[in-house]
């Protein structure tokens, strides 16, 4: 069998992700950038999102993974399916990223407006100031912009969801959760990709049996 090497996944710190977030506030693709850390989506997921894969009211607030935003023979951002069948999926949403998606409704209503006829209507929940769809190449550069003002090493756009991945494992989330809200194909594929936060894990959980058994020994 051919062995295929993983790159190493790179995720944000703690205190990287409050400096970067800090910075993302003042620009007008925060949301964008939040999402993709706060659920894990891949970034051409996030950018092939329309309104109503997003539901923000009711008892459980998610997002449907119906689509995914990629650049076509022309060099044009076009919407295609995700990436495998397992990738079609729904994902419940913590409270921030509502509050980040209906304030970014509201910025981006407000846009709408400013805009006028100029405004090219295609239901997306992240576009440019005209309604077009946001280029996922020049995302990227802004995002890389954006850890330089932040003053953090860069990452890739794309290790925002690397970032939430071992942000749900660390605290305790089943791996096999973690498969389901990214999408893998595989079970093997989420907990090669993520092995590193596993020593971690295994520690807690020898550490939480000794506060156990120490307990039980009085």
């Amino acid at each position: 069998p051919v062995t295929v090497r993983r790159r190493q996944v790179q995720p944000f710190t703690p205190d990287e992700i409050d400096r970067l977030l800090e910075v993302c506030a003042s620009d007008r693709l925060d949301a964008f950038y939040t999402i993709a850390m706060a659920i894990g989506l891949r970034p051409g997921e996030a950018l092939g999102l329309s309104w109503p894969d997003v539901e923000l009211d009711g008892a459980h607030p998610c997002v449907h993974v119906r689509h995914s935003l990629k650049m076509g023979a022309d060099g044009r951002p076009v919407l295609g399916e995700p990436r495998t069948s397992r990738s079609r999926r729904t994902i419940p949403m913590p409270a921030v990223a509502v509050r980040v998606f209906r304030d970014h409704r509201r910025r981006q209503r407000e846009e709408r407006l400013a805009a006028g006829p100029r405004w090219r209507e295609h239901g997306l929940v992240f576009t440019t100031t005209v309604g077009t769809p946001v280029d996922p190449a020049a995302a990227s550069r802004r995002f890389g912009r954006l850890q330089d003002d932040a003053g953090v090493v860069r990452h890739r756009l794309y290790d925002t969801r690397h970032t939430a991945a071992s942000m749900l494992l660390a605290q305790g989330v089943a791996a096999r959760v973690v498969m389901e809200v990214l999408g893998h194909s595989t079970y093997q594929l989420t907990m090669d990709t993520y092995s590193h936060v596993m020593p971690t894990l295994l520690q807690d959980a020898a550490d939480a049996m000794d506060r156990a058994l120490a307990r039980r020994g009085r």
